[in-house]
């Protein structure tokens, strides 16, 4: 399984802060098992894998093997939890250099919909006007401006190069089961949809088809991605002793820390393939636990790339930041250093290592230095990067993020503070019904 040591933090937590917190971790795990706390009717997400139905993925490979045999390119429309968990595993698990590496039959995946940026659409449709392409549109609503903007462009984009009748087949909707602009259009054009639960929020949805279809048109085994999150979830359950429950330890962990003053969590990687799994998890803390005046800021650093940009500020700076270390045993490929005769470069000494090994004692030495610079260090530990590991990655991020939100005092199913923009952008473009705001808008700036 996942392993996680939080063994170099008890020197930063006075008394025994950890222990202490057990009581009130075990009463937020049975909060989040008897459906008591706070936000109890999006905890849908809570046995997504051991509950998910047989004929769902056999409907969600059946339409990613269409999308497969039609397309060239998959563009995935969404935003936040409707993009972000599917683009993480796909890029922990694709070749750094072309998603199709794998077999060659698999259609690039390309994003749309999560920013409002004009050369990137243009850039988009430039791209794909001599490609064979298919589309993936996931939004609950149908009206989240970034998402349907992309999605306008690239449906007309798909009917005028192809027509609506071939259009009409490697299109996908990802939307509610009955209501919302999204529905009535995948209704009216005839798209093949799958329905968003109701009781699974955005940022936990990865396990929907909301992640599972672009993971699955990628090419990779989402049998395995749930059958790792399924053995995460028999894991932590409440019948699990805190030791041994790695979501419990995690969540007391942080929470231990965030009292004693640590206010930033940085989650640290050392293997690229895990950028984007880094933007999932700071959405999915950032938006759960940020309300309320509380909660830890979520911060990521790709090492040792940023070491030489971001590492004096962690090495020396305020201390008020503690780091979470995803390790990664074992990588797929072999790669030796060579031996150089003139040796210009001084690297004989790793001649006949593998990279890897370099890597391994880069993070070691940078753990170490760390700590000893005042930063306290949590280390998770993933065998490999496969659909099973990453799945069961994901189960325990997402039940540590509930067990801790509870534990702040916070409810981490709600979004509350995220509407805020959206009532000024839509006063400021003149959308209807927004006519009053926008005076009150102008008023302000023109002071």
């Amino acid at each position: 399984m996942i392993k996680i040591d939080i063994s170099q933090i008890h020197d930063f937590i006075p008394g025994n802060g950890i222990k202490a917190l057990e009581p009130s971790i075990k009463d937020a795990i049975l909060a989040l098992e008897n459906g008591s706390g706070a936000g109890n009717d999006f905890i849908g997400w809570m046995n997504l894998a051991s509950g998910t139905d047989k004929s769902l993925i056999d409907a969600i490979e059946d339409t990613a093997r269409q999308l497969r045999e039609n397309c060239e390119v998959v563009v995935v429309a969404g935003i936040g939890g409707s993009y972000l968990g599917s683009r993480a595993v796909i890029e922990a698990l694709s070749n750094s250099f072309s998603q199709s590496v794998r077999d060659g039959r698999n259609p690039q995946i390309l994003f749309a919909g999560h920013n409002i940026s004009e050369d990137y659409l243009y850039e988009l449709t430039e791209y794909l006007k001599d490609k064979k392409f298919g589309i993936i549109n996931i939004s609950k609503s149908g009206t989240t401006t970034e998402t349907a903007l992309a999605f306008r462009l690239l449906k007309k984009q798909c009917e005028d190069q192809f027509g609506k009748d071939t259009a009409r087949k490697v299109t996908v909707a990802i939307t509610d089961a009955k209501r919302g602009a999204a529905r009535v259009t995948a209704d009216k054009e005839g798209y093949r949809s799958f329905v968003i639960p109701d009781n699974v929020g955005g940022r936990f949805s990865v396990l929907t088809p909301v992640g599972l279809l672009p993971i699955a048109v990628a090419g990779y085994d989402i049998r395995q991605l749930i059958k790792g999150a399924a053995d995460m979830e028999g894991m932590t359950t409440g019948a699990v002793a805190f030791n041994d429950n790695p979501a419990a330890q995690y969540a007391a962990a942080r929470n231990a820390l965030y009292r004693n003053g640590k206010k930033i969590e940085i989650l640290v990687n050392f293997q690229p393939k895990l950028h984007y799994l880094s933007e999932w998890w700071k959405q999915l803390y950032g938006e759960s636990e940020g309300k309320d005046g509380k909660g830890i800021f979520p911060a990521s650093v790709d090492f040792s790339t940023d070491l030489h940009s971001m590492g004096q500020w962690i090495q020396e700076g305020e201390r008020t930041i503690f780091e979470t270390v995803i390790s990664v045993d074992k990588v797929k490929h072999s790669v030796l250093v060579p031996a150089d005769d003139e040796n210009l470069d001084g690297l004989n000494y790793m001649a006949g290592k593998h990279v890897d090994e370099v890597n391994k004692m880069a993070e070691l030495g940078t753990r170490l230095a760390h700590i000893d610079g005042g930063v306290p260090n949590i280390r998770i530990t993933v065998p490999e990067l496969t659909e099973y590991w990453i799945g069961q990655l994901i189960y325990m991020f997402e039940k540590g993020c509930g067990i801790s939100g509870y534990v702040l005092g916070v409810n981490p199913f709600n979004q509350p503070g995220v509407e805020a923009y959206k009532k000024n952008m839509f006063a400021l473009l003149g959308k209807p019904g927004y006519e009053e705001e926008s005076k009150k808008i102008l008023a302000r700036i023109n002071k």
